[in-house]
């Protein structure tokens, strides 16, 4: 039997709420990759589906992956409007 390694990676992902309530969630990182859920646990763990099927579609597309930097920073930049 062959052995498969899979080397885990970390996304950053931004979790807004809804107006209707729950949770809407994109990766920056991946275009397109967007869910969401009714609950923040719900979200999270959509997410996570949602980043790993963007993944293998890539895969099976043989398309490059830009992974994010270990080093990205996020902030809050506050602005006058």
């Amino acid at each position: 039997m062959e052995t498969v390694e899979r080397k885990l990676h970390s996304f950053t992902a931004v979790f807004e709420p809804a107006p209707e309530g729950g949770y809407v969630v994109y990766v920056p990182a991946l275009p397109g990759c967007a869910t969401q859920g009714e609950t923040f646990e719900e979200a999270q763990a959509n997410a996570k589906d949602a980043i790993e099927g963007y993944l293998k579609a890539m895969n099976d597309l043989n398309e490059d992956i830009t992974f994010e930097s270990e080093s990205t920073i996020i902030s809050r930049i506050p602005a006058a409007v």
